[in-house]
């Protein structure tokens, strides 16, 4: 008997990740590397940022001395792992270009979640 799951992954029903939907990486598809000495090495296909244009804006918060991103990520979305939606959303590759003292830190809603005014 076949195992259901593995027939669904097969069949590409459900999709097979090694990533979590919170995730930046969810849905990034692998690829293997084959090493000179035989080796195969998994490796992941380069993501790009989605553009911010592709988020509603919720509002801004000024950045505060000390304030680091995962913990406004935690109060903002309420993971301070999803820190890399904040670094999407405000076009930043590393959280630290957004800590600085003062920076109008856009909040948003996830990519492709429309905001209000986009409602109607």
């Amino acid at each position: 008997m076949t195992n259901p799951i593995q027939a669904m992954l097969e069949a590409g029903i459900v999709e097979a990740t090694d990533f979590p939907p919170e995730s930046r990486y969810h849905g990034i598809p692998t690829r293997t590397f084959i090493a000179p000495d035989g080796r195969a090495i998994p490796y992941l296909v380069r993501r790009f940022a989605p553009p911010p244009e592709n988020f509603a804006t919720l509002g801004f918060r000024t950045v505060a001395e000390g304030d680091r991103l995962d913990r406004i990520a935690a109060e903002t979305i309420g993971n301070p792992q999803g820190f890399w939606l904040l670094c999407d959303a405000n076009r930043a590759i590393w959280p630290e270009e957004l800590e600085q003292t003062g920076f109008p830190l856009r909040l948003t809603l996830p990519e492709g979640v429309p905001g209000p005014e986009d409602e109607g």
